[in-house]
This record gives C-alpha cells, structure tokens and sequence, in this order.
C-alpha cells in the first residue's frame, strides 16, 4: 500500500483498559504476536452499536478473564486517542482496512484478587502479565503507542494514587 492509500484509511474504534491494582500497579500483558518483548494494557475493538464502556468490561474478561464486577471504572478520557500504525504493518492487520485506531480508554480499579486474572483465555493475546509502575510500562510498550499511553497516564494520573 502506498502511504497516501494508508493515511485515507480510517481509524479502528477500539477501548483500552488501564487497570490499577491496590498498590498503584497498572496490569500489563507481554503480546503473543511477535513485536519482541512488547507490553501493553488490554484494548480491543468495539463492536457494531456497542457503547465503549460495555466494549471496555467486555474485552477485559475476554483478554484478563477479570469479570467486570472485579472492577470499578473510575474515570474515561476526555475523547478518543487515534494512533497511526507502523506503515508496514498496516496490509497485516484487519486486512488493511484502518490505519490504526482511535481509542477510548477507561481508568478500572481492580477490587479483586490476582487468583481472578487468567491470560489462557478462548483467543489468548498474552504470554505473561505483571502488575507494573506507570513509568515501567512506557518503557515497555512498542513505540508507535507510547505517545497514547502517555496520554492516558497523564489524563489519569490524578486518579491513580
């Protein structure tokens, strides 16, 4: 695909989940699909009239298996948050049809316990998972998201102590 095909493409509507535990970590899961020792929070899409907070506890049992009772949203961002993917990964995924996606993120305060959290779910999207500090994270991600999760931390980070 040439980059002006790719930046005609629009955005993938899709959650992210930024779940704290009681000791101020932030759930992170290291990826299956071969960006390296990439981690990230859980996202996914939203599906077809489905509200970003019913797509938000959906996909955190489906990608944790926390169901959403286990959790309290504390806060949304402000709008959506787009990301463009790496132009050579665009033709890989949802068969070329976006150019990256343009997220709703919600603050979730984990009331569980860890014995809730199984990553071996019916479509696993991770390897491992850990609790980590914020800043941690941003280190860990893959590039081309870092500036959206230092977006979400900086519109939670009020609310996350």
């Amino acid at each position: 695909m040439t980059e002006e095909e790719i930046l005609a493409l629009p955005y993938r509507p899709c959650v992210g989940m930024m779940i704290c535990n009681r000791d101020g970590g932030v759930f992170a899961g290291q990826r299956l699909d071969g960006y390296g020792d990439a981690w990230q929070m859980p996202q996914g899409g939203v599906e077809k009239g489905e509200e970003p907070q019913t797509a938000a506890l959906r996909e955190l049992e489906e990608e944790t298996g926390i169901p959403a009772d286990a959790v309290t949203v504390a806060a949304e961002t402000s709008d959506w948050i787009p990301y463009d993917l790496p132009h050579h990964i665009v033709p890989k995924l949802w068969k070329g049809r976006y150019r990256g996606q343009k997220q709703k993120w919600f603050l979730m305060r984990f009331d569980g316990d860890d014995a809730l959290i199984n990553i071996n779910t019916k479509e696993p999207e991770f390897g491992a998972w850990a609790w980590l500090p914020p800043e941690k994270l941003l280190q860990l991600i893959v590039p081309f998201k870092r500036d959206t999760y230092e977006r979400v931390i900086r519109e939670f980070q009020a609310k996350l102590s």
